[in-house]
Parts: C-alpha cells; structure tokens; sequence
C-alpha cells in the first residue's frame, strides 16, 4: 500500500495549491497550502473565509473573479459554522461587488446572521427588501428599517407590522360611538376635512396600493417583448439546438432569444463554469426543469453528482429576473462598445494614412 510521506504531503499540498490559486487568483497560495498541509478540521470553514477575506481584498474585482467566489463559496455554505457566515455577512455588507447568490443565500439567513446585509448592502434592491419581509416577517423588517436613505413605502410597511393596531385599531361599539360623535360635522368645512382622515384599515391598503404600484414598473418592464420575454418557441429551439451536441446551433439560438451578438452567446457558454448561463436562461424566465435541460446539455461535466444538481436548482430559483435582465443589458452594451472601439482602431490607420499622404504632397 503506497502511503504519502511528510515530504511528499508537502509537495502534493504545493502541487494543489498551485492549481487552486490559478482557479482562484484572489486568494493567496499561501493561504491555499496551510488549509490543504492541515490535518485539523475545518478546513471548509478556513477556506470560506480565506476566499471571501481575500475577495474583498480587491479594490475592484472583475466579473471572472465575482463568479469564481460565488462557485467557490456556495458548495461550501452547508458546512460551515454560524460564525463564519455571520462574519462573511459582516465583510460582504459594504461592497457593491458581492457576488449576488452568495448575498441572497445569506440575507435568507436568520437575522443575526443576515442583519449587516439587510442593514447596509448596496446589493439587496427595494424588490428584494420586500420579499425578504414577505419571506422572513418582522426580525427581517425591523434591520431593514435601519437602512439608511429607505425607501418610505417600505419603512411604512415595516411600520404597519410593528403596530397593527394603528392600522385595524380594535374598539368596542361604546368608543366607535362615542368616536362618531365627537367627530360629528357641524359645518360644510368640517364634512369635507373629516373626509380625508383615513378610515380603520385604510392606511393597511394604501401602503398596499403604493407597494403594487412599485412593483408595476417592474412587471410591466419584463412583459416588454424586447426584454426577453418567453415565448414557447423560443425555448423549443433552445431545446431542439442543444439537444444536438453542436454548440455553434445553441449558441445561435441563445444570441436570437437574448437578442445578443453572436460572440456574447459563444462567450456564455464556453466559460468554465454555468453562472452567466443561469443569468441567460432567468432572464428567459424558464421554469427550473426547462434552466436545468439546457445548462445539462451545455455543462455535462458539472452536474456529476446529486448534489450538484440540488445546487443548480438552488441558485437559479434565489436569482431575481430583474437581476438577470440587468445582467443581459450589461452584455449588450459591452457588445456595443466593443464594436464602437473596433471601428475607432479601423479608422485610425487611414487617418494616418491620409496624413503621410498629404505630407508627401507638402513635400513634392
């Protein structure tokens, strides 16, 4: 039987941590080669907090490195302590390039964990505040009140909660009486100003009404043909495509459902990993049997066990469409400025062209 030795171990522990940090820029070799040299346990929670430590590190991560956290930090959220996420929340809760499902797995954490996201994160959008709040009730409401510069319908909706009793004030027939009659009009004025005053229940509605109607730019916003919306067809050539084994067909396909270039799509699918492809197919709104066909199809290699697949799944129902159609946005204006840099270099050689010919003609 073939067994490492002390400096064996060593070597293979540099070996991997060679490998990790070429996956993984941002954390430091060093960090990879004492978690892997280690014979303690916890060496998921060490590397946790190393990644997200080294993360944030960066004064401005790119989109590569945002992707390769969320990859590497997700698979690892069961198996770490309620400290260690509790301090990834703290570090997390101040930049604006927190990777998203990492945030959103967090803030669905208790409030002692989530609170520094639901308390200062640039990430969480007025929408997901108040699914939080849907989702989680009061403890979540009451950090979210914290939130600097909140938006009022929703510090009215957490006030709603706190005090229902302003909102359906319980009185007995004695007191609505006496209520009636101490507020009885006695003139024109006064008629038209007890008009205004809201009745029991009322503020409850208004608050609603303002809510729906925060919400409806949003909904209006995604039923617009031109943000993706999904049509059967669409996804019955996704399927038909990928299906066939040739990425070129898929591709095509992705890049006319998204109305992206050709080059974006390509791009989407041949990276190590399938974060930009959640973003396409929730953008696409899919159902997550209809996300996980096509991400199999393209992916093969990363849904080798059960657990990956429950991940997947995991992820893509925590992803907000208004995230992913931002994510979409995102891809066509880097496509647009691409091909305005790409003209730009084309015209300058025949501008410097047409200068050494018109110095030519000086010098004649």
């Amino acid at each position: 039987m073939f067994t490492f030795g002390s400096t064996d171990a060593a070597a293979f522990a540099s070996q991997g941590s060679a490998r990790l940090c070429q996956a993984y820029p941002f954390v430091s070799a060093s960090d990879f080669r004492q978690i892997a040299i280690g014979r303690e346990t916890g060496k998921p929670e060490r590397l946790f907090r190393a990644a997200v430590s080294a993360f944030c590190a960066l004064p401005r991560p790119s989109r590569r490195e945002i992707a390769q956290l969320e990859d590497l930090t997700l698979p690892l959220f069961d198996k770490v302590s309620v400290e260690a996420r509790r301090y990834v929340s703290a570090a997390l809760s101040e930049t604006e390039y927190a990777p998203p499902g990492l945030v959103r797995r967090l803030s669905d954490e208790s409030v002692d964990i989530a609170a520094p996201l639901l308390i200062r994160s640039p990430m969480l959008s007025d929408v997901a505040l108040i699914a939080l709040i849907g989702r989680h009730g009061l403890p979540h409401a009451r950090a979210i009140a914290r939130r600097p510069s909140l938006n009022q319908t929703i510090a009215d909706l957490i006030r709603v909660l706190e005090r229902p009793r302003l909102v359906y004030p319980e009185m007995t027939e004695q007191d609505q009486a006496s209520a009636t009659a101490a507020t009885a009009p006695t003139t024109i004025e006064a008629a038209q100003d007890a008009s205004n005053i809201p009745a029991p229940g009322e503020l409850a509605e208004n608050v609603r009404r303002r809510l729906r109607s925060m919400m409806a730019p949003n909904t209006a916003h995604q039923s617009a043909p031109g943000e993706g919306q999904t049509r059967g067809p669409a996804y019955e050539r996704l399927k038909s495509t990928a299906l066939t084994g040739n990425g070129t067909f898929f591709q095509t396909a992705l890049a006319d459902a998204l109305e992206i270039d050709f080059q974006t799509a390509r791009a989407i699918t041949e990276k190590s990993g399938y974060s930009s492809l959640i973003d396409a197919l929730k953008a696409l709104d899919l159902s997550e049997e209809q996300a996980f066909l096509l991400a199999a199809t393209t992916f093969p290699s990363q849904f080798a066990h059960a657990e990956a697949v429950r991940l997947f799944l995991e992820r893509y129902r925590l992803l907000h469409r208004d995230v992913a159609l931002d994510r979409v946005r995102d891809w066509k204006a880097a496509a647009v400025g691409a091909s305005i840099r790409g003209n730009a270099e084309r015209l300058q050689p025949k501008s410097g062209a047409a200068g050494s010919k018109s110095d030519q003609l000086r010098a004649s």
